[in-house]
């Protein structure tokens, strides 16, 4: 009788709860890294794609952007497939979205393509290459323009869909094209769920052109960053110009800018990596 009354009296509790108080599950862990890669060159201006991947590697992320990256872009990365590579290399996933897609030096190789990309240990559900207003590395007489290169990947890591975004600022000193990106970016992530933009902003902190970011994504290193986080020049930063920018459904635990023998030296940028929960859904 005694344990017919336990368990009723239990069953009432449970009928009690609302059904998100008795199946909300816990939100997922996720590390995330950017890395402006300077397409495999280190420091030393070698092309290492061995010392890249083992970068990478180290910061042990789930999701990485990349910046800078090369796909048979030319003899600065031995015309090979970096984006492609690494991803077979490190076994993630890998997108790519390319800035510029050019004729091939010689008829029936490759197209000659750099620019921004994801690589991911969890599926890849959705890929888009968005357009930013850019000047032209390659044609200078030409005025802004819509470009591609801002990549968006919506990863399904266990049970959770988050949209994850690789990007790169304009480098010029002038703030003006960095200005419309980033009203362009908003535009663009102006939408619900869990996003996380990462890349190389070229823009320090309190730089006015990108303070409208902070109205609408949080800046990790400022919620829960370890250190100074200056990415930039590698061998001792001076400067904070790569970031992980997130939405409130994006719970930040630690930020931090590695300190190691690697990320001073498998690039011109340290990469930047953060630990955050997203929630199911």
């Amino acid at each position: 009788m005694r344990r017919l009354v336990t368990a009723l009296a239990t069953a009432a509790l449970v009928v009690g709860l609302t059904p998100a108080a008795q199946a909300a599950p816990p939100p997922v862990p996720l590390r995330v890294a950017t890395y402006n890669i300077h397409a495999g060159i280190g420091a030393d201006d070698v092309f290492d794609l061995d010392r890249t991947a083992a970068a990478i590697a180290e910061t042990g992320a789930d999701v990485v952007a990349l910046q800078e990256a090369d796909q048979h872009w030319d003899s600065r990365s031995e015309y090979r497939a970096v984006v492609d590579e690494l991803g077979q290399r490190l076994g993630m996933h890998a997108r790519f979205a390319p800035i510029y897609s050019l004729e091939p030096a010689e008829p029936g190789q490759p197209r000659r393509e750099y620019g921004t990309a994801v690589l991911s240990r969890y599926p890849i559900a959705e890929f888009t290459n968005h357009e930013l207003t850019r000047l032209s590395t390659q044609d200078p007489e030409a005025g802004p323009q819509p470009m591609p290169g801002f990549a968006e990947v919506v990863v399904r890591a266990r049970g959770a869909l988050v949209h994850v975004y690789s990007t790169h600022l304009d480098y010029r000193p002038e703030p003006d094209v960095r200005a419309t990106q980033v009203a362009e970016t908003l535009d663009i992530m102006d939408g619900d769920g869990a996003q996380i933009m990462l890349g190389d902003f070229n823009a320090e902190p309190d730089a006015p052109e990108i303070a409208p970011l902070w109205t609408q994504l949080r800046d990790a290193f400022a919620v829960a960053g370890a250190g100074d986080g200056r990415t930039y020049p590698v061998a001792e930063p001076e400067k904070r110009i790569d970031y992980a920018a997130v939405s409130d459904e994006v719970d930040v635990r630690t930020a931090s800018v590695p300190d190691t023998d690697l990320a001073a030296t498998a690039s011109d940028h340290r990469p930047v990596v953060v630990d955050v929960a997203v929630p199911h859904g």
